[in-house]
């Protein structure tokens, strides 16, 4: 499925669904120094997560483009950028849980037509430490999804299985602690300073043709860096605030704020285990191969051939959005 085609088709699909649109924001935030670049879509809306209300209502969607620079040394691998584009649906204090798995399961396997059986997901397993509880719910949610497309719906404890990752494959639904699937701005509820929001998150993962190595461990899971599993989306449930007694109270309002990588959904939409094949690189990467003599298949020049399609197209969104090369802040990145 092409491009153009995914992002008209989840566009419509959450707007037939009472979802306003929104346009993107500037790669340059605005009103924000403690970023050079805008990394996510929530970046700008985390007012409207807090409670003020959204000119546009209580439900909204977009795709916004995203640069983020700390994600450099993994560029060349078969799934990261520097520059991207993030598919986004939010919640402010209207539907929760239920409403945002079931959607974005449907979208998925109903809309693009992706095969359930590929498809596995994580869920918080809570932090005794400050009273944060297991996402059972979610769990709960996703089994009953996968069961009525006659999937296997088994959950698995991260850990518990022989003492280790042996025996992850046979799972469908994992639960990891706050390191994977616990979401705010500072990571971990213990850096979270007081007064930052987060909550417990759900990813969803496509299971690519990728093989496993040992370079990433002995066993591979869901969450295993070796790309076997693609993330494609992360829906964050966004209703506790840190105390300052060190403990978590709830927000005024339960929120979803969802991500999904628009150009790794490109590619699995196509059954393809690398976002370079899809139809965003597919004049660069060619124009590269005529300009070399070399090919792209050529697994010598293939991490190459990423790289520079990688930082071309994000130098030239940096440059449309009004960075110029210098020695400072922005303008040292795109140099």
């Amino acid at each position: 499925m092409k491009s153009s085609e995914i992002r008209d088709r989840y566009i419509k699909y959450f707007k037939d669904r009472g979802h306003v649109e929104i346009p993107s924001e500037s790669l340059l935030p605005e009103n924000d120094s403690t970023t050079l670049f805008t990394g996510s879509g929530m970046q700008s809306l985390l007012s409207y997560l807090l409670g003020e209300r959204h000119p546009a209502g209580h439900r909204i969607v977009n795709l916004q483009k995203c640069f983020r620079a700390e994600d450099i040394n993994d560029i060349g691998d078969n799934r990261h950028t520097t520059y991207f584009e993030m598919m986004g649906n939010w919640s402010f204090g209207d539907y929760f849980k239920k409403e945002q798995l079931t959607w974005y399961f449907e979208f998925l396997t109903d809309i693009i037509g992706l095969d359930p059986n590929k498809l596995f997901v994580t869920v918080f397993s809570g932090d005794t430490k400050y009273g944060l509880p297991r996402d059972s719910e979610s769990a709960d949610i996703w089994k009953s999804l996968f069961e009525k497309k006659s999937v296997n719906s088994k959950i698995v404890l991260i850990g518990t299985e022989n003492g280790n990752e042996v025996g992850m494959q046979n799972g469908r639904i994992f639960y990891y602690d706050s390191k994977n699937n616990w979401w705010s701005r500072t990571g971990i509820p213990e850096n979270m300073p007081v007064g930052e929001p987060g909550g417990p998150d759900s990813e969803l993962f496509y299971k690519s043709e990728n093989i496993h190595t040992e370079a990433f461990g002995e066993f591979c899971h869901v969450n295993c860096d070796c790309g076997s599993y693609i993330e494609i989306g992360n829906s964050v449930f966004l209703e506790y605030k840190k105390e300052p007694s060190d403990t978590f109270s709830k927000l005024s309002q339960k929120n979803v704020d969802f991500g999904g990588g628009f150009e790794r959904l490109t590619a699995v939409s196509e059954n393809l285990n690398d976002i370079f094949l899809i139809d965003i690189f597919s004049s660069v990467i060619r124009y590269m191969e005529n300009l070399s003599g070399k090919k792209y298949s050529d697994t010598n020049f293939t991490k190459s051939f990423r790289i520079i399609a990688d930082h071309i197209r994000a130098s030239v969104h940096l440059i449309k959005d009004g960075v110029t090369p210098g020695n400072k802040l922005q303008g040292y990145i795109l140099r």
